[in-house]
């Protein structure tokens, strides 16, 4: 059985209550999930998800070389971009960079971990994965699947 993570995406689309026996959780989604909480007690709830993983060795965390190829992403992405657009580097939506950043580090890691990364933001994960070959699953996919097969 394959080990997982899900993006947050999927945390949010899905609703998740309970996790997968094969899930590993990262850090960049955990902090996605902390940072946008609806209020303390769902905060806490995440506070104490991480908790728990760092404990049983189920957390992922970015390491700095990690941070590094993230980075190096992002840069050949906008680069392509950019050459995709003329010469002039069209404008992203308001935090876009940052949601990229987020992801990259997430694809990074999980590939770094031999993991499987469930999404439901399929086009910015393949675009990643051009440049670092993470395994990668769609949600829908992932959760229209029988239980034995997770």
């Amino acid at each position: 059985m394959s080990r997982i993570t899900f993006d947050t995406s999927v945390v949010i689309a899905y609703k998740m209550t309970e996790a997968p026996k094969n899930l590993v959780l990262s850090a960049p989604v955990i902090s996605e999930l902390i940072s946008g909480a609806s209020d303390d007690s769902e905060r806490k709830r995440y506070e104490m998800i991480r908790r728990d993983h760092e404990m049983n060795g189920t957390l992922i965390v970015p390491t700095s070389e990690d941070w590094l190829f993230a980075s190096r992403i992002l840069f050949w992405l906008t680069r392509r971009r950019k050459k995709q657009a003329g010469g002039q580097t069209p404008p992203l939506k308001v935090g876009a960079s940052q949601r990229m950043m987020m992801d990259a580090l997430i694809a990074v890691s999980a590939r770094r971990e031999d993991v499987v990364v469930v999404t439901e933001d399929w086009d910015d994960y393949k675009a990643i994965q051009y440049y670092c070959k993470v395994k990668l699953k769609r949600g829908g996919d992932y959760f229209g699947q029988s239980e034995s097969d997770q």
